[in-house]
């Protein structure tokens, strides 16, 4: 089966650039689910209930989560419902609202979607996350007898070093791994040598000339001047479009993965 995984959606601009490009991209690659990063849609910070059902209209199967997941507490029962394609990271404490995977069904079977955090830098450092390894290992554990075509982990985290580390520890167990966070793509998206598909960072959907889909004025004046002030979403063009296509093998892992870079 065809999977595209597209990055961090930034706002109304990575909603115009998915709205813009993902029909012509499904049509292409006779894609069977397509999964995004969801945990900064709605005006940069977490995600609505109307902004979630904008994204399903526009071709998006299923929604993974990050650190900004449970900034809207409207989402938790959605978060919550097996059947509702939305998820937040699977290694928060288990009092956390929420589930942390769920199954999609699609034309060619069951597709297990799972989200993890990892040590997220700044202001979120301190907070309280469970071992994203050992959590994954329980998860499949769990999962062990259950007939799937494909299994998707999404990894959103700060470091390269865990980002490359969980994709090699889980490479011939699961499909793809997929790192997000950064915001910037990174260049090595590979099949690793046991048949896992891996990428450090996908990327994001927003605006191109912009620090993440911040505008940088924002952040020069915070950094040159030492200004208090808060982010402030970038809406300019031309906005990029960052993805990637995992093509899958009858036996739950990668024939190949391949970037998607488009600006628009």
């Amino acid at each position: 089966m065809n999977i595209l995984y597209i990055g961090d959606i930034m706002g109304a601009p990575g909603m115009e650039s998915v709205k813009q490009v993902l029909p012509g991209l499904k049509k292409q690659h006779a894609i069977d689910l397509v999964i995004a990063q969801a945990e900064n849609v709605t005006e940069g910070k977490g995600l609505s209930k109307e902004d979630f059902k904008r994204l399903r209209d526009m071709g998006v199967g299923f929604c993974t989560g990050g650190n900004w997941s449970l900034h809207r507490t409207e989402l938790e029962d959605y978060l919550g419902d097996p059947q509702q394609p939305v998820i937040r990271p699977a290694n928060y404490p288990a009092t956390t609202p929420g589930r942390g995977w769920k199954y999609i069904e699609t034309k060619a079977g069951k597709v297990l979607v799972i989200s993890l955090l990892g040590k997220i830098v700044g202001k979120d450092a301190e907070k309280p996350i469970d071992n994203p390894l050992k959590v994954i290992d329980a998860i499949l554990q769990e999962n062990q007898g259950v007939e799937r075509a494909a299994t998707i982990v999404n990894f959103h985290g700060d470091y390269s070093s865990e980002k490359r580390v969980i994709g090699y520890y889980l490479d011939g167990r699961v499909t793809a791994v997929v790192g997000d966070h950064w915001h910037v793509p990174t260049a090595d998206a590979m099949v690793l040598p046991h048949g896992t598909a891996h990428i450090t960072d996908v990327g994001m959907c927003g605006s191109l000339h912009s620090s993440l889909g911040v505008k940088l004025e924002s952040i020069v004046s915070r950094w040159r001047d030492g200004h208090v002030n808060r982010n402030e979403l970038e809406t300019a063009r031309p906005y990029q479009f960052n993805a990637v296509l995992i093509k899958t093998t009858p036996d739950d892992l990668a024939q190949s993965i391949t970037p998607i870079q488009i600006t628009v």
